[in-house]
């Protein structure tokens, strides 16, 4: 994607404003002086405020923090991140988000982890103890599964800390650009409902960790209560970092749908080339923000993508395994893998679906507004801008990428449907071979048996 410096985007969101105001200020004072011999005192006023809107500058935090809406909305989540030491970043200053290694949010982090790996190992300890121990399939293949899920606790250093910066980065750009969404459209951006629906995911997510790990306890064998310490802030991570790219692409969706509508709005009302250049300048920044969100968090989704992938393979193997040992006994373990399985399956799609809808509304609106625009009644400066934003709009799709990894949208699910599909195919052929073994190991031991009666 064409990258923009902030720099240019505030000159030419101020420079097209300014001039459209002037513009349209010493042609409302001759319409109006025209017909009442006197300037409107309402128009006027509407063309002041857009210009004390131009002066306005993302470089102030004071001014940046009034706009912020997305940061006030979605702080709890940051917060539950902060507490579990995940991501420890923080408001240091008013309209900034920043990360740093001395901080106390990250001191508190390092401390937390320390304390959790303690625990985790222990526990890890004795889950490898029972994996070399045990001899029986579906004990063995719920002991894989549950160091599995130990895993992504060693990954938060570099999935977590090694990526707050560019986290940062981005949560900041947030405040710019709807300090930017004001200055241009004249309104604040509004997330309806997303506090609440932040505030009832997380309690979601945390009840969600705490009733699995507890019925776990209660209903396998050597799954004692206090292994489960290990596993609360594991569990809960996995659900809130999928709670947290869909809260994120939920808000680039709404993001785009309200600037489509007031670029519609607008162009109703004056379709001249500076307006269509300062809205073409606010969707590159969205723009720029989507490919920003997936830059940002391509370690912690890659790897998020990889666990998902390696639990759903081995619990629909597990089951498949059970079924073909035992036939459809629909055991508390059989019932248990195709769970573990459908959870990794619900979360992966929640991943990529919210992605692909957040990238289809990005430029939808706005190139069908462009295109309903009849160019044989505006001018000639106004026709070009047309064509550039629609150059713009082509040059730069909406994607979000994992830095170049792979491309998050339900194309992803398709993919991991046949990748998978093609590992449990060699698993179950492998599987199927080891029965065919035994069945023809034990007939030749029934015949020898029978030989020498």
């Amino acid at each position: 994607m064409f990258r923009i410096r902030e720099s240019d985007i505030e000159s030419a969101i101020s420079n097209s404003l300014l001039h459209g105001d002037m513009n349209r200020v010493f042609d409302i004072s001759q319409k109006s002086k025209k017909i009442t011999g006197s300037m409107d005192p309402v128009l006027l006023q509407r063309e002041k405020d857009r210009n004390v809107r131009a002066q306005l500058n993302s470089a102030n935090g004071d001014a940046v923090e009034i706009h912020d809406q997305f940061y006030r909305d979605h702080k709890l989540l940051l917060v539950l991140f902060r507490v579990m030491a995940v991501m420890p970043i923080e408001r240091s200053q008013p309209g900034r988000i920043t990360f740093s290694w001395t901080s106390y949010a990250t001191i508190y982090a390092i401390c937390f982890y320390i304390f959790t790996t303690v625990i985790v190992i222990i526990v890890g300890y004795e889950r490898v103890q029972i994996l070399q121990t045990t001899r029986k399939f579906d004990d063995y293949i719920y002991a894989i599964i549950f160091v599995i899920f130990l895993v992504p606790h060693f990954w938060i250093p570099f999935v977590g800390w090694g990526v707050a910066k560019h986290v940062a980065i981005y949560k900041s750009m947030w405040g710019t650009f709807q300090l930017r969404y004001y200055r241009v459209t004249g309104e604040n951006l509004q997330f309806p409902r997303l506090k609440i629906l932040i505030l009832l995911i997380s309690i979601g997510c945390l009840l969600l960790a705490v009733v699995f790990l507890l019925a776990l306890s209660a209903l396998m064998d050597g799954f004692f209560l206090w292994h489960t310490s290990a596993y609360y802030h594991i569990v809960t991570m996995i659900n809130m970092n999928c709670a947290l790219w869909y809260i994120n692409s939920r808000a680039i969706r709404e993001a785009s749908s309200s600037l489509s509508r007031c670029f519609s709005r607008d162009i109703r009302i004056e379709c001249t080339s500076t307006l269509i250049s300062s809205y073409r300048f606010l969707w590159l920044n969205l723009s720029e923000l989507l490919q920003t969100l997936g830059n940002a968090y391509a370690r912690t989704y890659s790897t998020y993508c990889l666990f998902m992938f390696v639990n759903i393979t081995i619990a629909i193997y597990g089951a498949l395994s059970e079924i073909f040992d035992h036939g459809f006994n629909f055991s508390f373990k059989e019932f248990g893998l195709i769970v573990d399985s459908t959870y990794c399956s619900v979360l992966l799609f929640i991943f990529a679906d919210s992605s692909h809808n957040a990238t289809l509304q990005v430029a939808q609106g706005v190139q069908d507004t462009l295109l309903e625009i009849n160019l044989l009644n505006v001018d000639q400066p106004t026709q070009k801008e047309i064509d550039i934003f629609i150059q713009a709009i082509e040059m730069n799709p909406a994607v979000v990428s994992l830095k170049g990894y792979a491309n998050v949208n339900r194309e992803l699910l398709t993919s991991s449907i046949t990748t998978i599909a093609i590992y449990l195919v060699v698993l179950l052929q492998f599987k199927l071979s080891l029965i065919q073994q035994q069945a023809f190991t034990a007939a030749a031991a029934a015949k020898l048996a029978h030989a020498g009666h």
